[in-house]
C-alpha cells in the first residue's frame, strides 16, 4: 500500500464540523484514500457507495427523517462516487446540518458534475482536496528514492495510476483498459457530448501537442469542427482531471504571447494510450515533450499535496523567445526550462530578466530533478 501525501493533509481537517470532499479522476485511489483515513479511528463507520442503485434511491427525495435510521450511531459517513447521486449538494447538505457530531467525507470523480451541485448547498461548510495520480516523491517513500529513480524511463512511458504503477509486467494492458473503460466514463455520459469521436480526436491532437502552443481555431480547423465546440470538449477534459492548461505570462513586455495556452496531461501513460506510442524513450522522437510533461505535472501534484498555491504559466514572444516554465509567488518569479538531456545549456532571456528583475532560472533535467519535485517549495 502506497501512503498518499494528502491523507495527512486531510487528517488534520477531520472532526473540524466541515463535509470533506475529495475530487480526483476515476481509478486515482479516492476510495483506497478514504478507507485509510478511517482504518485506525475508533467511531463507527457508514460506508454508502453512489455507483449502487439502491444508495442513489435511499438519497432520493432525501430528509433528514428519512436518513435518521440509516445513520444510526455513525460517528463518520463516507459516500464514494457522490457525482451519481441526483441533488448531491442537498444530500450533502442535510446530512451536514442534521448530524451535527458525524464527519462527513465524500469522493466525485468529476469535478463538473459534483462541484456544480455541491458548491451552493455547501458554501462554508465544507474543505475540498484533490487527488493525483500517484507522484514520484510516494513512490520514493513506497520503495526508495533509487528503486524508483531506476523506474524514471518506465514512468515516463507509463505513468503513475496507482493500478498501473503497483502491477509490474501488466501496464500495458491495464493502462488500455483505463483509457477504454474508466477515464471517459463520466465526459460521455453528460448530455453535452454528442460526439465522443471528436473528444478522442482532440485528445489525439493535444497529445501530438504537447510542449507547445495549443491553438482552439488551428484545432478546429485540423478537426472540421468549430472553435466553441473545441473549446467546451476542453473544458470538459480539464474538469475531468486529464489535462491542464498553462496560459502565457504576458504583462510587461509588448511583444509577449498575449493569450497562449500550454496543455499538458496529468499523466503520461494516459497521453501516450491516447497516441497508442509505448515505445521506450530512447527510440522516441517526442523524449523532450515527454520529459517536460513528467515534470510539470509532477511539480503540480507536488503543491498540489502540500496545499501550495503558486501561480504557474510559460512565456513566448512573437520573436520566439520562451521560456517552458514559470512560477509566481508574491510578484516574485522562478523560471525554468526543463530539458531531456543533462548536457543541455540554456540561459535566461534578457529580454524577460529586464522585464521580472530578480528572476531565479534553473535548468531541470533528470539529474537534478529531485528537489523541484519533491522538496523544493
Amino acid at each position: 500500500m502506497v501512503k498518499r501525501t494528502l491523507q495527512e493533509l486531510i487528517e488534520v481537517f477531520l472532526f473540524k464540523k466541515k463535509t470533506i470532499i475529495i475530487y480526483g479522476a476515476r481509478q486515482v485511489g479516492k476510495t483506497t484514500l478514504v478507507e485509510e483515513l478511517v482504518k485506525n479511528l475508533t467511531e463507527q463507520t457508514l460506508f454508502l457507495n453512489g455507483d449502487d442503485a439502491d444508495v442513489r434511491e435511499l438519497f432520493t427525495n432525501a430528509s433528514a427523517t428519512r436518513l435518521h435510521p440509516v445513520i444510526g450511531r455513525h460517528k463518520i459517513v463516507i459516500i464514494d462516487e457522490a457525482q451519481r447521486i441526483p441533488e448531491t449538494g442537498l444530500v450533502l447538505k442535510i446530512i451536514h446540518d442534521n448530524f451535527k457530531d458525524i464527519q462527513l467525507l465524500a469522493t466525485g470523480s468529476s469535478s463538473f458534475e459534483l462541484a456544480n451541485k455541491v458548491n451552493e448547498p455547501l458554501t462554508g461548510r465544507k474543505f475540498e482536496f484533490f487527488l493525483h495520480p500517484l507522484s514520484f516523491g510516494e513512490m520514493v517513500s513506497h520503495h526508495g528514492f533509487l528503486t524508483e529513480k531506476r523506474l524514471l524511463e518506465h514512468r515516463l512511458i507509463y505513468g503513475y495510476y496507482p493500478d498501473i504503477a503497483l502491477n509490474v509486467g501488466e501496464e500495458l494492458k491495464l493502462l488500455k483498459n483505463l483509457v477504454s473503460s474508466y477515464l471517459y466514463k463520466d465526459l460521455f455520459v453528460l448530455e453535452q457530448i454528442q460526439k465522443p469521436v471528436l473528444l478522442e480526436k482532440i485528445l489525439k491532437a493535444l497529445a501530438l501537442q504537447t510542449g507547445n502552443e495549443v491553438s482552439f481555431s488551428e484545432l478546429a480547423q485540423l478537426l472540421g469542427s468549430d472553435r466553441s465546440t473545441i473549446e467546451k470538449y476542453i473544458d470538459f477534459l480539464e474538469k475531468a482531471h486529464i489535462i491542464f492548461c498553462l496560459n502565457g505570462l504576458n504583462r510587461n513586455v509588448r511583444n509577449e504571447i498575449k493569450k497562449g495556452r500550454k496543455i499538458y496531461f496529468y499523466d503520461n501513460g494516459v497521453r501516450n494510450a491516447v497516441l497508442g506510442n509505448f515505445s521506450p524513450i530512447n527510440a522516441r522522437a517526442d523524449a523532450g515533450p515527454l520529459w517536460e510533461n513528467f515534470v510539470i505535472s509532477e511539480r503540480y501534484k507536488f503543491l498540489s499535496n502540500k496545499d501550495i498555491e503558486f501561480n504557474r504559466y510559460f512565456w513566448r514572444t512573437t520573436q520566439k523567445q520562451e521560456i517552458d516554465y514559470i512560477e509566481e509567488y508574491r510578484g516574485k518569479y522562478s523560471a525554468y526550462e526543463i530539458k531531456w538531456n543533462p548536457g543541455a545549456r540554456a540561459a535566461l532571456s534578457r529580454t524577460f530578466s529586464n522585464a521580472y528583475p530578480g528572476t531565479e532560472f534553473k535548468i531541470i533535467t533528470p539529474e537534478n530533478m529531485n528537489e523541484f519535485i519533491m522538496d523544493r517549495v
